[in-house]
């Protein structure tokens, strides 16, 4: 049996850092909307503090994988809406709670105008895949 998920190194494409340029996977797909800083009671977690509000959104991103059944092993792909690249740092460090260097899955970071409300900082959605 093949493993669900697998990360190959494209040929001709400079290597990646921050992220895994492809991720594969075998099983059931699970698409995760866009985790905003908001706590359970949807109240705003870490109003201008960019690492509070990443804090929550993994926090948000890991409660959504669990009830699908998923954690962040299964992850593949991740997106960051974010106000100001100048949060990425902050972004980072919450990731690198939840998913180690050697499992980054494929990403991609986008500079936006605006997001549903003012005070968020960052909206972060992700796509999973779990075997089976």
């Amino acid at each position: 049996m093949s493993e669900p998920i697998r990360i190959p190194a494209p040929a001709g494409v400079f290597p990646a850092s921050q992220y895994t340029h492809v991720v594969t996977g075998t099983g059931r797909v699970i698409a995760v909307s866009g985790q905003l800083p908001l706590d359970e009671d949807g109240r705003l977690v870490g109003e201008g503090d960019a690492e509070a509000q990443a804090r929550q959104v993994f926090e948000n991103l890991r409660r959504c994988l669990a009830a699908a059944g998923a954690t962040f092993d299964h992850v593949v792909k991740l997106t960051f809406f974010v106000t100001d690249m100048a949060h990425m740092p902050a972004i980072r460090a919450a990731r690198a709670e939840h998913v180690p260097d050697d499992r980054l899955p494929a990403a991609s970071a986008v500079q936006v105008a605006a997001l549903v409300r003012p005070e968020f900082l960052m909206e972060i959605e992700a796509f999973a895949v779990v075997p089976g």
